[in-house]
C-alpha cells in the first residue's frame, strides 16, 4: 500500500469563466484562475493519486504550458490519471479531500461532488468543506485551497 498527498490553490479569475469545484458548476460565482478549469479539488486528488503511485505530479503529466490542457475538464484529467495509476499496477482504495473556502458552501453539493470524483477516480473519494474563519489570504477571500490524500493498493 502507498499513500500520496496532493495540494492545489487558485485565486479568483479576472474573466467570466465558471466556477468548478469537484466537477460541480456553481452558477453566479466567480471562477478560479487556472490553465484548465481551475478545479482545485480534482487537481489535489490527481496529485495525491499520482504521488502515491510514484508517477510525478499534475504539472509533469498535464503541464500548464500545453495547449492540449487549456480549459480542460479536470474530471477528464482525473480519469486519465486514474488510468495511469491502474497501468502502473495500483488500485485506488480511497482518497479524501478537504476544500478550504468561505464561498461557495460545499455541504449542499457534497454527495454529488463525491460521486463525480469517485466515478472518475475509480475508487471512493470523499470531500470535506472547511471555512477559513477569516485567517490568511483565503480569509481575505483571495481564492480556494484543497488538500487531498490517496491510499493505493498494489494489484
Amino acid at each position: 500500500m502507498r499513500i500520496g498527498q496532493g495540494y492545489d490553490a487558485h485565486g479568483w479569475a479576472a474573466d467570466d469563466r465558471p466556477l468548478v469545484i469537484g466537477g460541480i458548476f456553481f452558477p453566479n460565482e466567480t471562477g478560479l484562475d487556472g490553465h484548465s478549469d481551475g478545479d482545485v479539488v480534482t487537481h489535489a486528488v490527481i496529485d495525491a493519486m499520482l504521488g502515491a503511485a510514484g508517477l510525478g505530479d499534475i504539472g509533469q503529466n498535464f503541464p500548464d504550458t500545453s495547449e492540449q490542457f487549456d480549459g480542460a475538464n479536470s474530471l477528464d484529467l482525473l480519469r486519465q490519471a486514474a488510468a495511469m495509476v491502474r497501468d502502473a499496477g495500483w488500485v485506488l482504495v480511497n482518497a479524501d479531500c478537504t476544500v478550504i473556502t468561505d464561498t461557495p458552501q460545499i455541504a449542499p453539493v457534497k454527495d454529488e461532488m463525491e460521486e463525480n470524483l469517485s466515478n472518475a477516480a475509480g475508487g471512493v473519494v470523499t470531500v470535506c468543506g472547511k471555512r477559513t474563519e477569516g485567517i490568511g489570504a483565503l480569509g481575505r477571500g483571495e481564492g480556494v485551497v484543497a488538500i487531498a490524500v490517496a491510499l493505493l493498493e498494489q494489484k
